[in-house]
C-alpha cells in the first residue's frame, strides 16, 4: 500500500524543505539539494523518473540535463503538452560516485527507494494528476509497491491501490545509452509507449 500522504505538508515550497533536510538515507548527505517535481498541477499526467541528475542536482530542476531534453522531444512527438504534465522522480537526491572530478550517477538501492517512498506520495497528493507515467524500474518500483518488469510491461497501464492508473515506460536515459545504429528505432518505441496516454488530451 502506498503510504499516507502528510498533512502537514501542505505545499511543493514545504515538500521542498522537509526534503532539503532529509536524512533518512545517505544520499542526502552528499547532494547539493533536493530535486522535487515541478510543472502544472491537477495534470492530466504526472511523469516519474528515477533520481535526479548532475544538472538537475545543481539546478534544483528535473528532467534539465540530456535526458531531459530528449523526453521533451519525445513528449512532443507523442503529441503530449509538456505544459499540461507534471515531472519528477521516485527519489529526491542525486546519488553518484566521484571519478576525478566528475560526478557518476549511481543506481538508488531499494532501501533508498523505499526511504523517499513517502515523499513521492506526498508530491502525488499535491499535484492530484490524473494519471502516471513511470520512467523506467525504479519509478515502476516506487509507484507500484513492487518490482515491475520494465520491457514486459512497457506501453501497458497498471493499477495503483489508490486507484491511479500508471502507465510503464523506459527512462529516457536509457534511450542514450543505446547504440547508435538502433537509437531511432527505440526513440520510436518510446514515442509509441507514451502516446498510450495522449488519449487523456483529447478529454
Amino acid at each position: 500500500m502506498p503510504d499516507r500522504p502528510d498533512p502537514r505538508i501542505l505545499s511543493l515550497d514545504q515538500l521542498k524543505a522537509a526534503t532539503m533536510a532529509c536524512r533518512e538515507c545517505p544520499i542526502g548527505e552528499i547532494a547539493t539539494q533536493s530535486v522535487i517535481g515541478e510543472g502544472k498541477l491537477k495534470p492530466k499526467l504526472m511523469l516519474v523518473g528515477e533520481q535526479p541528475g548532475d544538472q538537475e542536482d545543481l539546478q534544483g530542476r528535473p528532467f534539465v540535463g540530456p535526458a531531459g531534453k530528449l523526453l521533451a522531444r519525445a513528449l512532443e512527438a507523442a503529441e503530449i503538452p509538456r505544459p499540461q504534465t507534471f515531472v519528477s522522480n521516485a527519489v529526491k537526491h542525486f546519488k553518484f560516485e566521484l571519478r576525478g572530478k566528475r560526478r557518476i550517477h549511481k543506481s538508488p538501492a531499494v532501501r533508498e527507494i523505499a526511504a523517499c517512498h513517502h515523499w513521492l506520495e506526498d508530491e502525488i497528493a499535491l499535484v492530484k494528476p490524473a494519471a502516471l507515467v513511470a520512467l523506467g524500474a525504479t519509478a515502476a518500483r516506487s509507484l507500484l509497491g513492487r518490482a515491475v518488469p520494465v520491457m514486459a510491461n512497457r506501453g501497458q497501464w497498471l493499477p495503483r491501490p489508490d486507484g491511479l492508473e500508471v502507465l510503464v515506460t523506459l527512462h529516457p536515459s536509457a534511450l542514450l545509452r543505446v547504440d547508435p545504429e538502433v537509437r531511432e528505432a527505440a526513440f520510436e518505441a518510446f514515442v509509441a509507449d507514451l502516446r498510450q496516454a495522449q488519449r487523456l488530451f483529447r478529454r
